[in-house]
């Protein structure tokens, strides 16, 4: 749900006459309730009993009042029955003039005019199924602002049809950047008060046929010295020099009618001081791209999730220098200079968002000494701020987020010097403006960063950030393609497994080479550091001379978005090798280790490779049997039915075929299971033998030679494995909510699918092993996800798992274990393997025995079970070292 659009349609309402029989209609609509829903409650859905009044079960009471009566109607309200019965949650009462409104859930008031009833949008998200979070509340100026701006480019696009393609991309962007800073202006005392929307409303003409003109006179004043404004009409000459670049460029102006020139004036007279250009950015960006209007208003990196980079990244290490420097000038003077030293560069900057937070943490320490220092001195050494806007650089391939990074970054340096100002009485001029940070529009990947953010002395710190897209295989296009060949040509040509992520992280290692001055922390998704893609990636962005020296280990990384269940993720900051502790964040808990690798691990750079069942003394895993059929072999229980029913002969050719879906879903599903010997009897059988002719036909159809290859044996599975007793099947994809890997026990006749691995006639002991505790920790550390699932392998996952040496004993022990839990699944019929190991929901007695099977495994590995999955990972991967060693000697 769209809360700007809400905020919108709510004061067109207001601004309407009041229509008392329409009102709770014309209200409940703005949150987009179903029209179906609106119907129903113009009739027995209606609860009230008075006409006019409207009573929605659980959702709202509405009263209409005599003038001046809307409070005593509101407590009158309170205590009658029908909001007992019927459970309201809100109570609503207005006369058109005033309104009052009372939330039973949360015991909150909200009281105001009914001009400005779209000022109390918030209180009434529960409406729109919206839970209200602390950081709506926050950005409300933002939300308006964003939603008035959006009402207004999409009038401009009406009226200039013609600048909807590529070549007004820019101009456009450009336009609306600069309409931003002269509504922020006139709100904050860059301009005189009010001047932008009134200028527009005074001087140009109702229809709008002028806005053009006037707005290209005031652009091009904005950038002419004072000294050369002669002959200008004194309305334009109001306008001040604001120089910094935003007014240089002569771009062409939009057309206008009544209509945008009214909702541009409408938008000017919101007040611009409250946004926050962290936030504020980022909504803007949603304006002009409509893939992300959905979002309009809650699109944005929060603030927490970007400390989560920056304080290990730099800022914690400038705490404790200030913290040891409070009662030293000199020690303060030089924690001083190393600010003013302070470069941060965001490769994917978008609208600005990490370069604000890093600027506006830096200048809070900055006054932050100087306070200190007037303490210690009884003076203030320096006139004005030494951190400046021109040490923060961006990159980024959106045109406008780059604009909008720029204005972002000048309405934070003017906040903050007002902020200077409250405290030392003064404050650097507003105007003319300053170049706002060296942000450039460009592809990151084939941009020489050195170009962006020159080497520097010794002496400056750079610090390279950001949160760039994602973009595993399946969401990659041919240009993101490009761009990946393009980072990996001259490193490695294993990188088509790679998240488009990963480019940046190489990019960066290149960047920083071995300057100990440069360090870099992005956000990544969690699976670079999981599974395949470790080897692949970590050994380049370390190589010899760099170290993680500090991870968030996986977390989800949410925005405030309708229906965004987020992403897995994990913060990885590197370095220039200095050895010392390093820092782990486990659930926004610090731990400091010895070491970090790729897999964000306490433990030495050790990379998992996958190891062959060639290269293994295991019992071997194989993958199911691929049907390769194009269907034609597999049916489902009513198809098998129909042709049983009419040949009763054929069952013997039939058999159950399970998969990862199946054994987990608890699935029916049949497959013609054909020997050499048995070929003649299913081609006597009709409807078997067009089966088989249509297996035929696929496959010799196929553009793959290996299917071709298998068009002589059209009877038949690609592979024809099967147990002779039983069968361990393992799925190749589960919910990584699941505490465990779902193992089944089939019987020998069941077929596995390719969908699932297989373990034929293997030891139950094994059964027991992959169904740990320490197994899933592995499998979802060396093998990684799918999305978020689970992905098993048995190359990478089983094939490495290290096993200690195993008495009979402990075999026997083990295997006991297994038959338990099997039986505990037993006692539970109907359930499947989804229901019985919801986390949730997971029957307690095979919970029970799952953690009993935990104690007795781990205790086979040290002697005690483990405290954590840390420990247990930690563990596993030194008997892994150690197991490779021993192969490789």
């Amino acid at each position: 749900m769209n809360i700007a659009e809400i905020e919108m349609a709510l004061a067109t309402i207001a601004e309407q006459e009041f229509d008392k029989a329409g009102f709770p209609f014309q209200f409940i609509e703005c949150f987009k309730v179903p029209k179906a829903t609106v119907t129903k409650l113009k009739g027995t859905l209606n609860k009230a009993s008075v006409q006019g009044e409207l009573l929605w079960p659980k959702k709202l009471y509405y009263k209409p009042c005599k003038e001046g009566d809307v409070e005593q109607a509101l407590d009158g309200m309170m205590d009658e029955g029908l909001t007992k019965t019927h459970k309201p949650q809100y109570l609503l009462v207005t006369d058109g003039v005033k309104f009052s409104a009372y939330d039973r859930s949360r015991e909150i008031y909200q009281h105001g005019d009914f001009s400005g009833l779209n000022e109390s949008f918030d209180f009434f998200l529960s409406l729109a199924g919206i839970e209200r979070y602390e950081a709506v509340e926050e950005a409300l100026a933002d939300i308006r602002a964003a939603g008035r701006l959006a009402k207004f480019y999409d009038a401009v696009l009406a009226d200039n049809p013609d600048w909807n393609d590529e070549g007004h991309v820019h101009t456009i962007n450009l336009f609306l950047t600069r309409i931003l800073f002269c509504m922020f202006a006139e709100d904050t005392g860059i301009f005189e008060q009010d001047l932008f929307s009134k200028s527009l409303n005074e001087y140009t003409d109702i229809n709008g046929g002028d806005v053009g003109s006037f707005l290209d006179q005031i652009f091009a004043v904005m950038d002419t010295p004072d000294k050369e404004r002669a002959n200008l009409p004194g309305f334009i000459r109001a306008f001040p020099y604001v120089n910094g670049g935003l007014f240089k460029d002569r771009i062409e102006t939009p057309r206008f009618t009544r209509l945008s020139r009214r909702l541009l004036i409408e938008a000017a007279r919101l007040n611009w001081r409250e946004i926050n250009p962290d936030i504020f950015g980022s909504m803007i960006q949603a304006v002009v791209e409509p893939g992300m209007r959905g979002d309009l208003g809650l699109h944005y990196t929060s603030v927490p999730n970007i400390m989560k980079v920056l304080q290990p990244l730099f800022l914690l290490d400038l705490e404790k220098q200030f913290a040891d420097s409070q009662d030293s000038v000199g020690k303060l003077n030089k924690l001083h200079q190393r600010l003013a030293k302070i470069r941060v560069f965001d490769p994917a900057c978008g609208s600005g968002n990490f370069l604000i937070i890093a600027y506006r943490e830096l200048r809070k320490l900055e006054m932050r000494i100087y306070k200190r220092l007037r303490e210690l001195t009884g003076e203030l050494g320096w006139k004005w701020s030494e951190v400046t806007l021109s040490n923060f650089y961006g990159i980024e391939y959106a045109d406008f987020a780059a604009e909008t990074a720029k204005l972002s970054l000048w309405i934070a340096e003017y906040q903050v010097n007002r902020q200077f100002a409250e405290v030392f009485g003064d404050a650097p001029p507003a105007l003319p403006l300053k170049d706002g940070g060296n942000i450039h529009h460009r592809n990151a990947l084939t941009t020489d960063w050195e170009d962006i953010c020159p080497p520097a002395e010794n002496d400056v710190e750079t610090y390279i950030v950001g949160n760039p897209p994602y973009l595993g295989r399946a969401q990659q296009t041919k240009e993101h393609k490009k761009d990946i060949s393009f980072v990996f040509s001259d490193i490695s040509k294993k990188y088509k497994k790679l998240d488009y992520v990963a480019c940046w992280l190489i990019k960066a290692a290149k960047y920083t080479g071995e300057n100990k001055n440069i360090s870099f922390a992005f956000v990544a998704t969690n699976s670079v550091c999981q599974g395949e893609q470790v080897p692949l990636l970590w050994p380049h962005v370390l190589g010899d001379t760099r170290e993680i020296y500090f991870a968030h280990q996986s977390f989800k990384w949410k925005n405030l978005a309708s229906g965004n269940a987020g992403v897995t993720c994990v913060v990885v900051g590197v370095r220039g090798k200095k050895g010392g502790p390093k820092t782990m964040y486990v659930n926004d808990v610090a731990y400091r280790v010895s070491n970090i690798n790729g897999y964000l691990i306490d433990y030495s750079d050790i990379y998992i490779e996958p190891i062959s069942n060639a290269k293994t003394k295991k019992e071997v895993m194989k993958f199911g049997n691929m049907p390769a059929d194009g269907g034609n072999l597999l049916l489902s229980t009513e198809e098998k039915n129909e042709i049983l029913n009419s040949f009763p002969e054929a069952d013997f050719l039939f058999r159950r075929i399970m998969g990862s879906k199946e054994f987990i879903k608890k699935r029916d599903r049949w497959c013609l299971w054909i020997d050499d010997k048995n070929l003649n009897a299913a081609l006597k059988i009709p409807p078997i033998q067009e089966r088989i002719i249509r297996t035929k036909e696929m496959r010799l159809n196929s553009v793959d030679a290996g299917t071709k290859s298998l068009s002589e044996a059209p009877h038949q599975f690609r592979e024809m494995n099967i147990a002779s007793e039983h069968s361990i099947i393992v799925p190749r994809v589960t919910s990584e909510s699941r505490p465990y890997v779902q193992v089944g026990l089939l019987d020998g006749k069941t077929i596995i699918s390719d969908s699932a691995f297989a373990l034929y006639d293997a030891p139950l002991y094994l059964f027991a092993i992959i169904s740990s505790k320490l197994h899933v920790v592995w499998i979802k550390a060396v093998c990684g996800q799918l999305e978020t699932r689970i992905r098993y392998s048995n190359t990478l996952g089983y094939n490495t798992f290290p096993v200690p040496k195993l008495y009979q004993k402990d075999i026997e022990s083990l295997e006991e274990l297994a038959w338990r839990v099997i039986e505990a699944r037993e006692q539970h019929p109907g359930k499947t393997m989804a229901d019985l190991y919801d986390p949730k929901k997971m029957p307690l007695n095979l919970l029970k025995v799952h953690q009993e099977l935990d104690d007795a495994l781990e205790t086979l590995y040290i002697g005690r079970p483990f405290k954590n999955d840390t420990e247990r990972l930690e563990h596993l991967f030194k008997m892994y070292a150690k197991m490779t060693r021993k192969k490789a000697g």
